[in-house]
């Protein structure tokens, strides 16, 4: 039986080197708690990876404006950003933004200047940086999928320059998910300065889910249970 509360539009952007298929087994979970659940594939992603940091804000931002009613945006790991800079072009239409897994770049900030692109993109790394803790709940099958529909980035878009333009986003609901490290781990880079993008941030919690890096692939149920559980408590 459904709850009552307000179906939200659910808009998952996943992270680095990964479009809308990613989400697949969390998309099926998030629907039976009754919202709609939204993966997008970006500019850039697919036939063509020639994109801007700005095309992919105005594909998020269309979606928001799609909605058929209150909005929660996704971003994971790398497209923290993203998600916080779509609800920074729409603050008024945003309800809640969740980030799993990552932080906000600061303004003035490079969008993702992690791993040096090659011939104009960057390409997944292979999994030697992200053994330990990120990766280490994906067993083998799980990584073979996730390098099968892994796409590359555009430079255009990594090397891009943040930029926020409304201040009122930092009064936009955040709530830090928390997979490969503790909440209390995350309390204390944002306390310490670490993450200056959210000194600023005037509604800001914290959910934990035990994890790798990449929930959506080792723990799918879990993790859409987690976001219909923030959607449902969103103003």
């Amino acid at each position: 039986m459904l709850s009552s509360v307000a179906i939200m539009d659910i808009i998952l952007i996943a992270g680095m080197w990964l479009d809308g298929r990613a989400w697949a087994e969390v998309v099926p979970f998030v629907e039976e708690h009754g919202h709609r659940a939204v993966p997008m594939t970006l500019p850039g992603q697919g036939a063509s990876t020639e994109a801007t940091l700005e095309d992919q804000i105005t594909a998020v931002t269309a979606a928001i404006d799609e909605a058929h009613g209150p909005v929660m945006v996704v971003g994971h790991s790398g497209t923290c950003t993203l998600a916080w800079l779509a609800a920074d072009r729409r603050v008024d239409k945003v309800a809640k933004v969740a980030m799993i897994g990552g932080f906000p770049e600061a303004e003035g900030a490079q969008y993702f200047g992690y791993f040096e692109p090659k011939e104009g993109q960057v390409t997944f790394p292979g999994w030697e940086p992200f053994e330990g803790d990120d990766a280490g709940d994906l067993d083998v099958d799980m990584r073979a999928h996730m390098e099968s529909i892994s796409v590359p980035v555009a430079e255009d878009v990594t090397s891009s320059t943040v930029h926020y333009t409304d201040p009122r986003h930092n009064a936009v609901p955040m709530v830090l998910v928390c997979p490969e490290y503790t909440p209390e781990q995350a309390q204390e880079w944002v306390a310490s300065g670490d993450v200056p993008e959210l000194q600023n941030a005037a509604d800001l919690t914290y959910a934990d889910i035990d994890s790798g890096h990449w929930p959506m692939f080792s723990k799918p149920k879990e993790l859409a249970d987690l976001l219909a559980g923030l959607a449902g408590g969103a103003r």
